[in-house]
């Protein structure tokens, strides 16, 4: 297709041409010819812009400053108002990238401009500029030495760090600085201690981290020295509480045997020092002693001072009478020790000093009910109590001590459930009576603990009522899970259970269905690990007691696991160590049901269930807590001889034994127990000690 040519008149296109000239001759003349010629632009198109209400591409940009290069050329720089109201495209890869290429590079020596110097004459080659973003060490000694001397035509610097510093902790350190990664598993004091020394606190942190959540009897008192050595007062703490926790598995390690005497006083005449019976603490003494005791008895006399031999019993102190014996036949004339005249001293004649713990968390027990002498029938309770305490007593015996937090709002209810989550207790479903009308459906929660459907906040000291649940449950179980709480399955009314699970959502505060259960149940046991959520045995809907367990997905459903050795319902299930241990509750016998003492653990890894030890007496629909590495079950009752019990057993994974720990302050039988982190300041009420031999 042609265009049409229109010719404009001669006279204009001579006009256009020597105007044309007149203006490339001024802006070639002079700078100022330019600056004119730009003006008059600029005003012609103001002019426009004004009367059209336009703004033209040819009027400078808000947010762009033009600058000159050496060379000449103009540069444009975004200012930050630029940014204002627009959306910027972020590469969520862009720093890992980076970062992939610099470990490239330094793996290579690419470009690599400063030599660390380490022991033994170690040397490094990094990028500057890589470490001094991540040590405050480097990237002050590299101010320093570039103050002192001009290293500007230098490509590499060396900056010798010292004997002090081990090639193996800088190595790491060096790695972590490329990758954000380290690995701490064999040699985590050396590379803390680096990572201090050339204060990587990025490095550090996650060290410290490691210390923390991996202490163990072989590794606490070198972690324990690692961080009295370098101030470290919160993992002291932490590790030292470790070693008191565990005193009688770490006294029989080999390095147990290179305390020194002041350490070891230091550790026995601790009040939380956790051991089973006082004789414990002097065979450790005494082990000490034995491994060098030509160097160490003359050191037997003060430590013998931490021994607290009023806790003995009769018994015990016959042992400590003839190793004393031995010891002192084994005295030299530069060595002489008379122990046990002072260690008799002691046991006959002072007033016994118990050792005293106060753990961290704290044991709460939340309503049940108990068999009143004066009414002759079952009342409930409305009481939360916590053991704030332990005592170690004379030899075996043991004492917790209790004291009342306060009380439920509302009714009182036994067979309900509890649960923890994000710092407070909930308190879910239950009964307060016992017909067929009285199972609640209520919830309240709690930061120290949770009645109905209530909450209460231990800091607030308050109860706060949730949403109901959708249907009414007792004998049924509550747990916490990835965020959510989760009510599965019990009784809806008397002799009829149910296959539903309910799932509450905090931020919403409601309730919804999730997958049910393969089969009704109530009387089962549940616990929460890593894995999921376990759930054991139980009464089917013909209220038989059943051996079954299996892993519970809210999505999916439940899957299926080995079999329980032996039926049972009502009973307690607790996860210590990596492992599921069930204990207590009833089992079937013909029509009828008897005691279940048998207790038994589960290792997830091989799918199969051991046995293990007995509980002493039974603990039918009792309470159950993990505290400190070790299984607490509470309360109950006995189904043979139709009597409670209200003892407290408190099983040891390390010497698979139940140790007796008192006895309840109130309600006995259908109560529930968690573990709080009550604040320092918290009010209670008086407090009752209850002792048992």
């Amino acid at each position: 297709m042609e265009i049409p040519k229109h010719d404009l008149p001669s006279e204009w296109e001579e006009k256009w041409r020597r105007e044309k000239e007149r203006c490339k001759k001024v802006i070639e003349d002079s700078e100022e010819g330019l600056e004119r010629a730009n003006q008059q632009l600029k005003w012609i198109v103001a002019s426009n812009d004004s009367r059209t209400g336009l703004r033209s591409r040819f009027t400078q940009r808000s947010g762009v400053v033009k600058s000159s290069t050496s060379s000449g050329d103009t540069v444009e720089h975004l200012s930050e108002e630029s940014f204002v109201n627009q959306e910027l495209y972020c590469s969520e890869s862009y720093s890992k990238d980076i970062f992939q290429v610099l470990n490239e590079f330094w793996k290579s020596s690419m470009l690599t401009d400063l030599t660390l110097v380490a022991n033994n004459d170690k040397k490094f080659q990094v990028h500057s500029v890589v470490l001094a973003a991540v040590s405050t060490f480097i990237q002050d000694s590299l101010k320093k030495q570039s103050k002192q001397s001009d290293h500007s035509n230098d490509h590499i610097r060396t900056l010798s760090l010292g004997p002090e510093v081990h090639h193996i902790g800088l190595q790491a350190v060096v790695d972590f600085a490329y990758t954000g990664s380290i690995c701490p598993l064999t040699n985590s004091s050396r590379i803390s201690c680096t990572a201090l020394q050339l204060q990587f606190q990025q490095a550090l942190s996650l060290c410290l981290r490691f210390m923390r959540e991996n202490i163990e009897v072989t590794s606490c008192l070198d972690v324990a020295s690692f961080a009295e050595a370098y101030c470290m007062f919160e993992l002291l703490e932490e590790t030292n509480d470790f070693i008191l926790r565990n005193f009688l598995e770490v006294s029989e390690t080999a390095k147990f045997q290179d305390l020194t005497a002041e350490k070891l006083l230091e550790l026995i005449r601790r009040d939380g020092l956790c051991v089973p019976t006082e004789l414990a603490v002097f065979r450790a003494v005494y082990s000490w002693i034995e491994t060098d005791p030509k160097e160490r008895l003359g050191h037997a006399g003060v430590l013998m001072t931490g021994v607290r031999f009023p806790l003995m019993t009769f018994r015990e102190f016959r042992e400590v009478r003839a190793i004393n014996m031995r010891m002192e036949c084994f005295g030299n004339d530069e060595v002489q020790v008379e122990l046990y005249g002072s260690a008799l001293k002691e046991f006959g004649f002072q007033d016994k000093i118990n050792r005293v713990r106060h753990p961290k968390d704290v044991l709460a027990v939340v309503g049940g009910d108990r068999l009143s002498p004066d009414r002759g029938h079952c009342v409930a309770s409305r009481d939360v109590w916590f053991a704030n305490s332990l005592h170690s007593c004379t030899g075996l015996m043991k004492e917790m001590e209790w004291k009342r937090l306060g009380e439920m709002p509302d009714k009182p209810r036994f067979r309900h459930g509890v649960a923890t989550m994000t710092g407070r207790l909930y308190v879910v479903g239950g009964c307060y009576f016992y017909t067929k009308d009285d199972i609640m459906k209520s919830i309240h929660i709690v930061y120290l603990f949770l009645f109905p459907h209530s909450s209460y906040d231990p800091i607030q000291n308050c109860w706060k009522r949730l949403a109901d649940m959708l249907q009414f449950r007792s004998n049924f179980s509550v747990v916490a899970h990835e965020a959510r709480l989760y009510a599965i399955g019990g009784d809806k009314e008397i002799n009829t259970n149910i296959d539903s699970v309910e799932m509450y959502i905090p931020e919403t505060d409601s309730w919804s269905y999730v997958h049910p259960l393969p089969e009704v149940l109530s009387g089962h046991g549940v616990n929460v690990t890593n894995a999921g959520i376990f759930i054991s045995g139980g009464f089917n809907s013909k209220y038989e007691c059943l051996p079954s367990v299996f892993l519970y997905d809210p999505t999916r459903g439940g899957t299926y696991l080995a079999d329980m050795a032996s039926d049972r319902a009502l009973h307690c299930m607790e996860a210590l160590q990596g492992r599921l241990y069930v204990a207590g509750g009833v089992c079937n016998l013909k029509k009828f049901y008897t005691d279940q003492q048998a207790c038994e653990v589960y290792d997830p890894g091989a799918n199969a269930w051991t046995m293990v030890a007995s509980l002493p007496v039974p603990h039918v629909g009792a309470a159950s807590a993990v505290l400190e590495g070790k299984i607490y079950i509470l309360g109950g009752y006995s189904q043979d001889g139709y009597t409670e019990t209200r003892l407290i057993h408190r099983f040891d994974p390390c010497t698979l034994r139940w140790q007796n720990m008192g006895t309840l302050p109130g309600a006995i039988t259908d109560i529930r127990a968690c573990l709080l982190r009550l604040p320092q300041c918290s009010s209670v009420s008086h407090s009752l000690k209850y002792y048992i031999l």
